[in-house]
């Protein structure tokens, strides 16, 4: 298997054969976590720090059993009754953590670039970004790309859909990369408000009305109305933004007869989507989404554990040699 990172801060510094390596582990977790077989305790004797800056209860607890089921000793820092509230800084946070010695770092943070830093601060630890600011969210586009390889049986030459507050979603933006470097064609389907600055450079198909948008696509990714992230007008009501972009049957029936319809949740229901549309089992995988999501991470984590070990050897074998 390849896998070169020794971090996983982003789809944007991985190769198309990382991603691949990654996403084959995954598989292989996700049918055992479905069989009931016990995970290989690959993390025992490692210590996972799960590190929420930002409130996610579903990607909190996909990481925390992700590390469990592989034999971690995982622990939850409550962020939101730190020091670093009290004007600690990521700098002393990372001091902080470097005192602790953790093996695997999970970070969400509110400011894009956050998770990155912490990466150059701290020692002798892998470091996984859950979404920073509105740069990137890696696990969500790798969970959403296995949904589609096991939905589809392939992630290339597909057409999909993003649809919705593009602007401020770090998921579009990782997505974006993941399957642009996966040869896939994606168009993004929103109101001109929530689509970001310079939309025509970053290679794909950019629509206004979701019935063109949506036109003969295999997968229909809506995406969440972030309203935390939104300091204006972007949309002039909800039931408005329904009428135009809310994915329903009809708006579906552009797509092809097989198309997939995803959502990374929390989903907004009658406002992003019409819920029986969300609970349809024969064109909805969100669940899938969720359930991929342990597999995915159990197989980041691993991948990061088995070089920061490799490292770790080299780094003992170099000092004996001296």
């Amino acid at each position: 298997m390849t896998f070169r990172a020794a971090h996983l801060l982003g789809i944007e510094h991985l190769a198309p054969d990382e991603i691949v390596t990654l996403l084959d582990l995954a598989d292989r977790h996700a049918e055992a976590n479905r069989s009931g077989t016990p995970a290989r305790g690959t993390l025992a004797g490692l210590t996972q720090i799960n590190m929420f800056f930002e409130n996610s209860t579903r990607t909190q607890a996909s990481f925390e059993l992700a590390g469990k089921r592989l034999g971690a000793d995982v622990m939850n820092m409550a962020m939101a009754l730190s020091s670093v509230k009290k004007g600690e800084t990521l700098i002393d946070t990372a001091l902080t953590l470097n005192a602790m010695r953790p093996d695997l770092l999970v970070v969400r943070h509110h400011a894009s670039g956050a998770v990155d830093l912490l990466a150059q601060k701290v020692q002798d630890c892998a470091v996984l970004n859950a979404g920073d600011g509105r740069h990137e969210h890696p696990t969500q586009a790798l969970l959403d790309a296995l949904t589609i390889r096991r939905a589809k049986g392939r992630l290339h030459r597909l057409s999909v859909a993003i649809c919705g507050d593009i602007a401020h979603s770090r998921v579009a933006r990782s997505n974006l990369l993941l399957l642009g470097k996966m040869e896939n064609r994606v168009r993004l389907i929103g109101p001109p408000t929530l689509l970001p600055p310079r939309v025509g450079e970053l290679g794909c198909e950019v629509f206004h009305d979701m019935d063109e948008g949506l036109r003969d696509v295999d997968v229909v990714m809506m995406l969440r109305l972030q309203k935390e992230r939104m300091d204006g007008g972007f949309v002039p009501s909800e039931r408005e933004y329904y009428h135009r972009y809310g994915l329903d049957a009809a708006k579906l029936s552009h797509a092809r007869p097989d198309a997939i319809v995803m959502h990374p949740g929390p989903m907004n229901r009658g406002v992003e989507i019409d819920g029986t549309l969300a609970d349809d089992i024969n064109r909805s995988v969100i669940q899938t989404q969720v359930e991929m999501g342990v597999a995915v991470r159990m197989a980041a984590m691993e991948l990061l554990a088995a070089n920061l070990r490799a490292g770790r050897d080299l780094a003992r074998g170099g000092r004996s040699d001296a």
